[in-house]
């Protein structure tokens, strides 16, 4: 059997938190996924947070894995960043060593952590004698750098320059990511290692009764942080025009499900001061899974008017769960969703506005949708891996 090794340096450097991102749980699936299929023989090794790179032992990596797990679920545990003092313990756990280190034919890494350094992964391969194995989740902020935070794409490029010098094989979430590596990597005119598409799989959503406000009025949520490249500005604008021409009760409600991210200055302040929108869009920072699962059930739709996906989970997700979903035209949306959404241009604001009107009355467009959703299967984190374990064996060949 194949020796592997995963990198969890990007779990390792969230210990603080008690909510994970979308690439946290990428990096535990793959932990959980390849413990299912190597047991005991599979290797954990970090760049700790203090710089140090090496093994961590079976035992205390899932004993890590498992308590992260035990955060994640807890609904009722404070949300934000834990103390320094009550995770040193951990820390001082999770101090790799060097003991292991060289004893891998393919270290697995899924996360971008310290891949802006070329010279310290060329290290870490050369004392570890493997093959490298890595994921690329997107290029947005390469190819949209004003989506990005300032530096973001200087950093991104790094990142993608390691893993073009270095690794023997590629996993991306989606063939749009592929293109758009292979590209990138192209103009450079480099040579383009083996890259293989694998969808990511759908975290499996609670099961919860459809929510329900008491007024019965109907309502869409829009689901990811706020954040320009989802398009948060068309909707807002869209829910104003609409509780300025029609009777209030003709408004539906839009949930706005998502952590506040950067450079957001319009859509704040049209959330935070805008009086036509009070009463008919209601914002959701914080949102427990089983919350978010009956909020998700009950939406006439999902709106995904995003710029740009690397992957877009919260389609699949919707989708998992029976509803329907009205997305920006992209490639990543369309290779998630199949034919099943509805889709349009995510700058044509009436056709957002008309969609949003048929999906919440009685025009046939939502169940027209909910037909096309019985053919189509949710992607799961079993096929996935089977791709991933396929890779990882033909790179140590």
């Amino acid at each position: 059997m194949t020796r592997v090794v995963l990198d969890i340096s990007r779990l390792i450097s969230r210990v603080r938190h008690s909510s994970p991102s979308g690439v946290d749980r990428v990096e535990m699936a793959y932990a959980r996924g390849l413990m299912d299929s190597h047991g005991a023989e599979l290797g954990f090794a970090a760049v700790h947070p203090s710089g140090i790179y090496g093994r961590i032992s079976y035992e205390t990596a899932t004993a890590y894995l498992d308590e992260l797990d035990r955060r994640w679920a807890d609904t009722t545990a404070q949300r934000g960043q834990r103390s320094l003092p009550s995770v040193l313990p951990w820390m001082r756990r999770l101090l790799p060593k060097r003991a292991g280190v060289g004893s891998a034919d393919v270290l697995v890494q899924v996360s971008p952590h310290h891949l802006i350094g070329t010279a310290k992964v060329r290290k870490i391969l050369a004392g570890e004698k493997a093959r490298f194995v890595c994921m690329v989740h997107d290029l947005i902020p390469i190819e949209y750098p004003e989506y990005a935070r300032p530096g973001g794409a200087e950093l991104h490029e790094a990142r993608m320059a390691t893993i073009a010098e270095l690794a023997h094989a590629v996993i991306v979430n989606s063939e749009a990511t592929g293109q758009s590596f292979k590209g990138w990597i192209e103009r450079r005119n480099k040579p383009v290692p083996p890259i293989h598409p694998a969808l990511l799989g759908t975290h499996p959503i609670a099961e919860a009764a459809p929510h329900r406000f008491a007024d019965g009025k109907p309502y869409f949520v829009c689901l990811g942080t706020i954040e320009p490249r989802k398009n948060h500005l068309l909707l807002l604008h869209i829910w104003r025009d609409m509780a300025a021409t029609l009777a209030a009760d003709q408004v539906p409600r839009l949930i706005v499900i998502g952590r506040r991210g950067w450079e957001n200055e319009q859509v704040l302040d049209l959330l935070d001061r805008s009086p036509s929108l009070k009463g008919h869009v209601e914002e959701v920072n914080r949102c427990g899974d089983r919350e978010l699962a009956a909020m998700l059930r009950g939406a006439n739709a999902l709106l995904m008017p995003s710029f740009a996906e690397g992957f877009g989970m919260p389609v699949a997700e919707a989708l998992s769960v029976g509803t329907p979903v009205i997305a920006s035209d992209i490639a990543a949306h369309r290779e998630v969703g199949l034919d099943v959404p509805e889709y349009l241009n995510p700058l044509d604001g009436p056709a957002w506005r008309q969609a949003v009107l048929n999906y919440a009355g009685d025009n046939p467009s939502r169940q027209t949708q909910l037909d096309r959703l019985k053919g189509w299967v949710t992607p799961d984190w079993s096929g996935h891996m089977s791709i991933a374990e396929r890779v990882i064996d033909a790179a140590a060949r």
